[in-house]
């Protein structure tokens, strides 16, 4: 089984945050008096660069090292189908060249993982297919 150079903590903490990052609520305007038809669906979800679960988010992932990072985009593709366990080591060079492609890998990385629908989904998935549990084992009191 190959060894994960992000920790199931670390990873345990960005799957709880992509998931609060994809239940963002509508902005309500009670007041307005309009209807979602008249307005061309204005009132859709929309990043403003005001939200700060994003933004915790982006720090969080650009403060990864470059194995961190790496092995997060690996982990995204393996809980998106795009490869098996057994095909790891393939997915983790294909993100070492997506990586090393970047201009400026960490500010991009964190653009393409943010950019993914359900990403918190899908590292929760790749860590199932590596035996890994990402929500604390403790006991609840």
């Amino acid at each position: 089984m190959p060894e994960l150079a992000i920790s199931r903590e670390k990873i345990g903490f960005l799957i709880e945050k992509a998931h609060e990052f994809d239940v963002k609520d509508l902005p309500t305007d009670e007041e307005s008096g309009s209807n979602p038809v008249d307005d061309c669906e204005v009132d859709v979800l929309q990043d403003d660069g005001s939200d700060s679960v994003a933004a915790e988010l982006a720090s969080f992932i650009r403060a990864l090292n470059e194995d961190e990072q790496i092995d997060l985009i690996a982990l995204m593709w393996l809980g998106r189908g795009d490869g098996t366990m057994d095909e790891w080591e393939d997915l983790r060079n294909r993100a070492v060249e997506r990586w090393n492609g970047y201009r400026n890998p960490r500010r991009e990385t964190v653009r393409y993982l943010l950019g993914e629908p359900l990403l918190g989904d899908l590292l929760a998935e790749g860590l199932d297919q590596f035996g890994i549990s990402w929500v604390d084992d403790a006991p609840v009191p």
